[in-house]
């Protein structure tokens, strides 16, 4: 008995050309001025394609920072051995990528495309979260002690990102003093 697949038959070919196509347009316009019309224009395919696939916009770039098509070197920590000047680096440049307007509308569609649909939602999470750099990083200085064997990890993760999310979400700049607070209320240690 084969089972019967409902919906469209998605191509790699067409959805990687439309991913590339959304990333490729937001990276040149920013969000708000990216367009299923120019994105299906730019993929050689047709709009209904895209909506098929992807409900709404945000959907779509939320896929493609997924992908590791938008931003992917700039959401990573790095890793010199210092993790408390890795983390501070890290927030500095994501906070500095929100304040431009392409980081602030990404920030926008990613919030809205989880708010509408929960699998986008737990997808992001995951992505940003659970399987993330951040938490690998947390998890090497935890494995050297440069913290505490017993923080809480996950939480960690979650409260930093967080932190992102409101500073972003209010528009309000952070500056190394604002960094420095947050890290030591965070990581615990100074």
């Amino acid at each position: 008995m084969s089972e019967h697949r409902s919906g469209p038959v998605r191509n790699e070919a067409a959805r990687q050309a439309i991913l590339e196509a959304a990333a490729s347009l937001f990276e040149e316009h920013g969000y708000d001025r990216l367009t299923m019309e120019g994105i299906a224009a730019r993929a050689h395919t047709g709009k209904q394609t895209i909506y098929r696939w992807w409900r709404s916009k945000g959907d779509l770039v939320a896929d493609c920072l997924l992908e590791g098509l938008i931003l992917p070197d700039q959401l990573i920590p790095p890793s010199t051995g210092d993790v408390r000047a890795d983390l501070a680096v890290w927030l500095e440049r994501i906070f500095g990528l929100l304040q431009d307007s392409r980081g602030e509308g990404l920030l926008r569609s990613l919030v809205a495309a989880a708010a509408g649909n929960a699998d986008v939602g737990r997808r992001l999470r995951n992505s940003l979260w659970a399987n993330s750099s951040l938490i690998e990083r947390l998890r090497a200085a935890a494995e050297t002690g440069e913290l505490p064997a017993d923080l809480p990890l996950p939480e960690v993760s979650e409260a930093l990102l967080g932190a992102v999310i409101l500073r972003a979400l209010g528009r309000e700049a952070a500056d190394p003093e604002a960094v420095d607070r947050l890290l030591t209320v965070v990581l615990g240690v100074r």
